[in-house]
């Protein structure tokens, strides 16, 4: 039987938080002005039309519209706005 403690492993029992990085809204889907598409590191997907670029490589939306995605050489994303259906214009006689 041992008389004294045994050293345990004082290298180990580390891990860094999960940072949640990837696409937060899918292609086809619909966005609303200020809503996060995707969280990165680099740029893995560039920004094209009515798209915004944080300085921590976040892309995110700049108008309400559907979600695209487009693979070149390099996947783009963009946000495309949606035609009003309805409009409420009002005829004066």
């Amino acid at each position: 039987m041992a008389h004294k403690k045994g050293q345990g492993s004082t290298r180990n029992g580390r891990d860094s938080h999960s940072k949640r990085l990837g696409i937060k809204a899918t292609h086809g889907q619909f966005v609303t002005t200020g809503s996060i598409i995707a969280r990165q590191r680099g740029t893995k997907w560039h920004p094209k039309t009515n798209v915004g670029m944080g300085k921590d490589h976040t892309l995110f939306a700049l108008i309400d519209g559907i979600v695209t995605f487009k693979k070149t050489n390099k996947t783009c994303v963009s946000v495309l706005p949606i035609a009003e259906k309805f409009t409420t214009k009002k005829h004066i006689t």
